[in-house]
């Protein structure tokens, strides 16, 4: 190999090298990252339930109140509920999320819980239809304003059919706004004893994806190979011209 080429190669080499480098280093960065989300929202979790004044005033300054505990009051309407496609261990159903009127005034969207397919028409689980006050503690959650990816199914508000939960889309179903009175963000019901057994509170989904330890070994396992083959080569070629 002419020393041209052998400059080349080793050129190459270090750009790649430094390349599969940066991906890992990415790749812990944002290790650390997520391990400190988790830990965050574990911690938010943990916490003792807040007021809706309180969560009111946080979501205004913050515009992050997700996964906080919260306690809200109020009356139910169940003529304006609205279904979310989901499953709950592997059954196949829907989320019932109701306005709630709140007690001192204003609407708020709670996620009340699980119900199977067989069960999303009220008039199949008529006693889960509380009427009157009612006190409810849950997970206060941010509202999404788009589709989370393009593979989900648009929804269907003509059917009541949700398939991502636009927090738009489900309002406008219901007849619901700002100017109504309606709060900005969502609360899912935590789980508690309801007449008739459904809906079945507790539907929060915490899942945070954590694959970026795998990511970064496999670009310093890559990185490291890279080296101990260039550097074979490199000396097999160097060799062979010494013996020559």
């Amino acid at each position: 190999m002419s020393r041209i080429s052998r400059a080349v190669l080793v050129i190459l080499m270090l750009a790649s090298l430094g390349i599969l480098i940066s991906l890992g280093n990415w790749q812990v960065r944002r290790l650390h990252w997520k391990e400190a989300l988790i830990a965050d929202v574990e911690a938010r979790r943990k916490g003792e339930p807040e007021p809706l004044a309180s969560m009111i005033s946080r979501f205004a300054d913050t515009g992050d109140i997700d996964y906080r505990p919260v306690k809200v009051e109020g009356e139910y309407d169940h003529s304006r509920e609205v279904y979310f496609y989901t499953t709950r261990q592997g059954a196949v159903g829907w989320d019932v999320i109701t306005p709630l009127h709140l007690t001192d005034g204003g609407w708020l969207l709670i996620n009340r819980g699980f119900v199977p397919d067989q069960l999303r028409d009220p008039a199949l689980r008529k006693e889960g239809q509380l009427g009157g006050n009612v006190s409810i503690t849950g997970l206060a959650r941010n509202p999404l304003a788009e589709k989370p990816n393009s593979f989900m199914p648009d929804n269907r508000p003509d059917k009541r059919e949700f398939y991502w939960k636009s927090f738009d889309g489900i309002a406008s179903t219901m007849g619901l706004s700002a100017e109504a009175g309606l709060l900005p963000f969502m609360v899912d019901a935590g789980p508690t004893e309801i007449p008739g057994g459904w809906p079945k509170g507790g539907s929060t989904i915490v899942s945070f994806p954590n694959s970026h330890l795998q990511y970064a070994i496999t670009w310093y396992g890559l990185a490291l190979a890279l080296a101990g083959v260039g550097g074979w080569f490199l000396f097999t070629s160097r060799s062979g011209k010494g013996a020559n």
